[in-house]
């Protein structure tokens, strides 16, 4: 597997980028400056040594035409002593050397002058020496290195200082570009992975000091005002459509599908827990003939009031669901004690006997059914604690019908056949039955 290679940040390339123009500016700067240099001492030395040739060739004339070497040695050495001359030669006119002086003084340094002046300085400088506008002889002179070698020291020493002063000038420019730069775009990747990861779209991007960053700040906050606009509005949807989704869309109750996964929960918690559970069946006695009679419109007001007031009954964290077209079932868990069930089932019975006021101004009395079953007393399962219910609902109806009970014909105030839904009071209890079911 190859090594993943680290990626740079942002910071160090740029604190590299201005070393490396820093260095290559001082190094361009520096080399050029010393070539000019020494272009312009090699001329310098060049024309020196024409001026101490010229007034060596006015000393040593004399000597040249009586062909004295010891005074022309002594003229050699008195001039070329004082000057930075490495040897200065004296030729007749027949190219015999009359006279020599060698620089002596080899230092430490001597072998670096000597190829200092070998590279840089001007080859040997010939003069002649003119006796009444004739040549006589002539003089030859090499200059040395030693002044050459001081001021490549020099110069180096220079540039050493300048790189030393670009080097600290780019750091401390790659700060203050880290500040300007680098600091909006931290702040804009803080943000962005902040959104990325933790969905933030509250966060926003502070202001930065250079135009085209706060411009791409700027346009990043925009974006997260419409994500977050957009965000909220999907929200808001998600809920009206969870809430739709596990809720009787008439009653507000609870659906059988949400019923059915909170008995199925409730019950694996009594078995862990070693509680019980119970579940309460009920259905609407006379519901077919309130929609057959009065219209559909009062039978779904009559299962508002129903869901309303069988809520109102229920204690925190018990559960009402709506599961069909008049059948409502209550989850009791966990159920301390059966008298509750009971008790509950009776609360609900009394409930029922108010009349339920209708829209349109008239009244009617409705009843309802009622089954129970424990868990696990009567089923160890989601599905069959639920069928026993019906079923013991069932055998309540059942038994009620069985002593013959007949619902009544609706009548208005005046005794008469019924009118218009706003007139109408409807007796429809027939009895109120609740049944517990039985292994």
């Amino acid at each position: 597997m190859k090594a993943i290679r680290r990626r740079r940040t942002l910071s160090a390339a740029l604190q590299r980028a201005h070393l490396g123009v820093a260095l290559i500016a001082v190094c361009m700067a520096g080399i050029t400056l010393t070539l000019a240099a020494l272009f312009t001492l090699r001329a310098l030395v060049n024309h020196d040594l024409g001026l101490i040739g010229r007034s060596m060739s006015y000393t040593v004339e004399a000597a040249v035409v009586f062909d004295d070497r010891a005074a022309a040695s002594e003229t050699l050495s008195m001039i070329a002593g004082t000057e930075e001359i490495a040897s200065a030669e004296l030729y007749d006119l027949h190219g015999r050397l009359l006279a020599a002086w060698y620089h002596t003084d080899n230092g430490s340094f001597y072998p670096v002058e000597k190829t200092i002046a070998r590279l840089i300085l001007p080859p040997p400088l010939t003069i002649p020496v003119i006796h009444d506008n004739v040549r006589v002889g002539e003089i030859r002179l090499t200059g040395r290195g030693d002044s050459l070698l001081l001021f490549l020291l020099r110069g180096f020493a220079g540039m050493v200082g300048c790189l030393i002063l670009s080097v600290l000038s780019a750091l401390y420019l790659s700060q203050r570009m880290l500040g300007g730069i680098i600091g909006p775009l931290r702040d804009l990747g803080t943000v962005a992975h902040a959104v990325r990861t933790e969905r933030a779209f509250s966060l926003r991007v502070p202001p930065a000091g250079i135009a085209e960053l706060n411009t791409l700040g700027d346009d990043f906050n925009s974006l997260l005002d419409e994500l977050e606009t957009w965000q909220a509005s999907l929200q808001s949807e998600n809920e009206v459509l969870a809430h739709k989704a596990a809720h009787d869309s008439l009653t507000g109750l609870a659906n059988r599908s949400v019923f059915e996964d909170m008995l199925e929960h409730a019950i694996e918690s009594a078995r862990t827990g070693g509680h019980r559970a119970a579940v309460l069946f009920l259905d609407s006695d006379h519901f077919k003939d309130i929609n057959d009679r009065l219209g559909h419109a009062i039978g779904d007001a009559v299962l508002v009031a129903v869901a309303a007031r069988i809520r109102a009954q229920l204690s925190h964290g018990e559960l009402v669901a709506r599961i069909g077209g008049d059948e409502f079932a209550v989850l009791l868990t966990p159920l301390a004690d059966e008298r509750r069930a009971q008790a509950l089932v009776d609360s609900i019975v009394d409930c029922m006997r108010e009349p339920i006021a209708l829209p349109g101004g008239g009244r009617v009395v409705t009843s309802l059914s009622a089954g129970i079953a424990i868990y696990p007393d009567h089923a160890k399962d989601p599905e069959t604690l639920l069928s026993a219910a019906d079923a013991a609902m069932y055998r309540a109806k059942s038994a009620r019908r069985g002593g013959g009970r007949q619902s009544p014909e609706p009548q208005n105030e005046e005794g008469g056949r019924p009118g218009h839904a706003s007139e109408i009071q409807a007796d429809l209890k027939g009895g109120v039955e609740s049944g517990i079911a039985t292994k």
